[in-house]
């Protein structure tokens, strides 16, 4: 490798051949001091002394006090004057001006008198012909060789001078730019990674000058569009911040608690950051992550908004979603990092924490899907143009958790409904059964093959829920079939139940055909329960063979079966009436005496109790008799 080639910068310093003549130096003390006699020591250090003590401003105060000492007549003459003076040394000015100006247009009409004559007054061009002046070039006296020496060494000195500070300004701008180009360099690697980890970066619109990277969803709404733009500042020392604007400092997230019976028995996990704030790509991902939060809670509360009719209630940074009489869930934008606000309720259990973190997650999802319908419509041909401004469809975030947390509620109880009456009847040695079909609408979709299977998945979600139960009652001909649908997008809203029967002993009777209360549907179920209990009691007090000997048998049949009462008829005369009570908590049957055999005679309801049983989900597995060994007891004379 070749050695460097060095290029002096500083001129090279001659020294001189001797000082400055005396003769100068004795010509700037007479101009100063005059003869060298009136100059001594002392009248130096008296000089030296009253330029020390001199007041600066001495001049001008005593200018003050004259100023101040004159009356206004006496100021008024003097502006006058003064003002006249001015005048006059302006004209003068004016007048000198002019003769300079017809001079020289006098000397060049000599040469150019077409353009000499615009600038001449009208005096000269009458008083003096065009041409009349001239000038030449007279060489000018030759000057001494001390003179031209002493110039000679001025000019050397001015030139060295010249070139040291020009050396001294371009070793700064080296500096300075060796330091820049460092700066530079590692802005632009550090904005070369940004864009190698995929982010998006542009111009920014209104700072043509200045890149910015692209951190949020061009799907969303134009309030928050906008604002996902942020630049890529750099500092002096060439590192690269991010100028987030109006994105929080702090990172915030949607927190979902779950309440239930009063208490705080749930709350999702706030999501912590797995990169390293303190990098760039860090502070990217902070951003979009905080600014998807906050779009995510607007888009919540606007929709929260228009389901007041259905009990959602907002207040400031709270959304409230009643689930069921004991349940209710609750949204806030929070920070990450916030540690519990003292007035803020304590979480007593962990009980539901999972259904609080599938609830939050299953916003995120619903809203991505929002955002790939929007992408779906936006490359779609546009609509026609109409003067009416088309309004912005609300995100369905919280109608589906709605109704998947409503519908699940209603199927859990009714489900557990049917456990308690299927525990009490096997209790009474009866036999029934049920099977729960929970979100069977689910299952019976066919995915459509010309979406993405991600979309596909989310969009079977916001149908309508329907769970389904179906059974026998206690005979084999009775048999039941429950539907349970819930929908909180399009009407009918709300779960809504849809009950079908087959009673071959009752067909007349059928439930309503759309049942919007659980507890009257649970009534209605429990009602036909209880007529194919009669009829099953009915149909066991018949003998089994026709030469049995039924004189001292009664014989039961439906007298109101609405009210589950049963009369005993017997060729003895002996009569009797049983009443059968069943609800969730048991089934009772008591018996009773009735005046005279005929089964349409009045009974008599206060009268004593015979006998009486009751079964209950919990007595299961004591020793006590069946139903049909009751009624076997109860029918001996």
């Amino acid at each position: 490798m070749s050695e460097s080639f060095n290029l002096p910068l500083r001129p090279l310093i001659e020294k001189r051949d001797r000082p400055d003549s005396l003769p100068v130096d004795i010509a700037q003390i007479n101009s100063q001091w005059g003869a060298f006699r009136d100059v001594n020591e002392t009248a130096l250090r008296e000089k030296i002394e009253a330029d020390k003590n001199k007041d600066p401003w001495s001049d001008e105060d005593d200018a003050d006090k004259a100023a101040d000492d004159l009356d206004t007549t006496e100021r008024k003459d003097q502006l006058i004057k003064r003002r006249a003076e001015i005048t006059n040394f302006a004209m003068q000015a004016h007048m000198e001006t002019m003769f300079a100006l017809d001079f020289v247009s006098l000397l060049l009409s000599k040469h150019t008198p077409r353009q000499a004559e615009t600038s001449m007054s009208q005096f000269l061009k009458q008083v003096a012909p065009l041409g009349s002046l001239n000038s030449e070039v007279v060489e000018p006296p030759p000057k001494p060789d001390s003179v031209l020496k002493d110039t000679k060494t001025v000019a050397r000195g001015w030139r060295m001078q010249n070139f040291n500070s020009a050396a001294n300004k371009l070793l700064d701008c080296s500096s300075r730019l060796d330091s820049e180009v460092a700066s530079e360099t590692k802005y632009w690697n550090e904005v070369l990674a940004v864009k190698a980890k995929g982010w998006k970066v542009c111009r920014l619109p209104r700072e043509r000058q200045a890149l910015g990277v692209q951190y949020g969803f061009m799907e969303s709404t134009p309030i928050f569009r906008d604002r996902a733009l942020a630049a890529l500042r750099r500092l002096d020392d060439g590192s690269l911040i991010l100028d987030k604007g109006l994105v929080p400092s702090k990172a915030k997230a949607v927190r979902v608690r779950v309440r239930s019976h009063g208490k705080l028995t749930g709350c999702s996990k706030l999501p912590k950051p797995a990169f390293n704030e303190d990098t760039i790509e860090g502070r990217i991902l902070q951003a979009r992550d905080t600014l998807y939060e906050e779009e995510l809670f607007h888009e919540l509360f606007r929709e929260a908004r228009i389901l007041g009719g259905q009990g959602v209630t907002t207040r400031r940074n709270l959304i409230q979603i009643p689930v069921s009489e004991e349940q209710e869930v609750l949204l806030d934008l929070v920070d990450t990092d916030q540690e519990p606000l003292p007035d803020e309720e304590e979480i007593s259990s962990t009980e539901h924490d999972v259904i609080a973190d599938a609830l939050g997650h299953s916003t995120r999802i619903l809203l991505s899907y929002a955002h790939r319908q929007n992408l779906r419509r936006r490359t779609q041909p546009p609509p026609p143009l109409t003067p009416k401004r088309r309004h912005t469809p609300e995100y369905s975030l919280l109608r589906p958790i709605m109704a998947y947390l409503q519908h699940n509620s209603h199927v859990r109880w009714l489900e557990s409904h049917m456990k308690d009456i299927h525990q009490i009847l096997q209790s009474a040695d009866l036999g029934s059964e049920f099977t729960a079909s929970p979100f069977s609408s689910v299952g019976r979709l066919s995915p459509d093959v010309s979406i993405p299977k991600v979309e596909s998945l989310v969009h079977t979600f916001l149908m309508p829920f329907e769970s389904t139960f179906t059974g026998k009652f206690v005979t084999a001909q009775s048999t039941f079939r429950v539907r349970i649908r819930t929908n909180v997008v399009s009407p009918p809203l709300g779960t809504h139940y849809e009950i079908s029967v087959t009673l071959p002993q009752f067909p007349e009777v059928q439930p309503p055909s759309r049942i919007g209360i659980r507890d009257e549907a649970a009534r209605v179920l429990t009602h036909f329960t209880m007529l194919d209990l009669l009829t099953a009691i009915s149909q066991n007090s018949i003998p089994e063979s026709p030469q049995a000997d039924t004189s001292s048998h009664l014989n039961w049949q439906v007298a109101n079966p609405h009210h589950g009462e049963l009369l005993a008829l017997s060729k003895a005369g002996q009569s009797r009436k049983m009443k059968l009570s069943l609800s969730r908590e048991g089934l009772t049957a008591e018996t009773y005496s009735v005046l005279g055999g005929d089964r349409f005679k009045r009974i008599v309801d206060n009268s004593p109790t015979l006998q009486s049983q009751t079964w209950s989900s919990n007595a299961a597995s004591a020793k006590q008799p069946s139903l049909m060994e009751f009624v076997a007891d109860v029918s001996k004379p």
